[in-house]
């Protein structure tokens, strides 16, 4: 289900963030595909409830903080990073590598968490990035995570884009990549969502729901530290659900 002027709303925000500047009620009806009177209601709205402003006469409009306000305590108060994200982040300074947290959505995987590694070669994704199950590591270890039945309706409707010439793109070649690493306790993918890139990641368990934890790297670093890196992402697992 999408809700046109929802989805409007958050088309205008995210205008904003790419264009660092303000914009006009004609500029702001183009970036999010609207009717200038459509879009002249949802800025209107936004402007008497205190999201945004008019810089000046026809100098077009810009986000006040208010919005920046409320994301600040919504966050300060996530239950997943209040209680993960400090264990998060040790697995980031040993490893050295990009941590992602990542929920399913349907068929793709959100990411909630992105803690990207101090190296200036680093994968780095942004928050609420939407992503295949199929490829990457994050979405393998949510697909791992489930049950055979589940695991089993989800895929029987699921496209199997290639992304990279190492994309695994058979239901067959998927199933036998995650029985290898159910068997093993951690989910692998070696450049099949972007070419050079190697991920690994666990599900975890949380309140009944199911979260993968991830470290992604280029494959040159990553590959010499597998053997250690799914030793602290074990460990990392086991620890997360004795917290929850």
């Amino acid at each position: 289900m999408n809700v046109k002027t929802a989805g409007r709303t958050l088309d205008l925000f995210e205008a904003f963030a790419r264009e660092c500047k303000p914009l006009s009620l004609s500029q702001l009806a183009r970036a999010i595909g609207a009717p200038v009177s459509s879009c002249f209601g949802i800025v209107r709205t936004l402007e008497m409830r205190g999201y945004l402003y008019e810089v000046k006469a026809r100098g077009g409009f810009y986000p006040t903080k208010l919005l920046l306000e409320h994301a600040r305590v919504i966050a300060g108060h996530d239950p997943l990073a209040e209680r993960f994200v400090p264990l998060l982040k040790k697995l980031r300074d040993q490893t050295g590598e990009t941590v992602l947290v990542a929920k399913r959505l349907g068929r793709q995987a959100v990411y909630l968490e992105v803690l990207e590694s101090p190296h200036s070669i680093r994968y780095s994704p942004k928050v609420g990035e939407l992503r295949s199950l199929h490829a990457g590591a994050s979405g393998k270890a949510l697909l791992g995570g489930l049950t055979p039945a589940v695991r089993s309706e989800l895929l029987a409707g699921m496209r199997l884009p290639r992304m990279t010439s190492r994309t695994i793109t058979s239901r067959a070649g998927l199933e036998a990549d995650l029985e290898q690493g159910r068997a093993r306790g951690w989910y692998l993918t070696r450049g099949e969502t972007v070419a050079d890139l190697m991920a690994v990641g666990v599900p975890v368990a949380v309140n009944g729901e199911i979260y993968s934890v991830a470290l992604a790297g280029p494959m040159l670093r990553m590959e010499g530290a597998l053997k250690r890196h799914t030793k602290l992402l074990t460990e990392l697992r086991a620890a997360l659900e004795r917290e929850a």
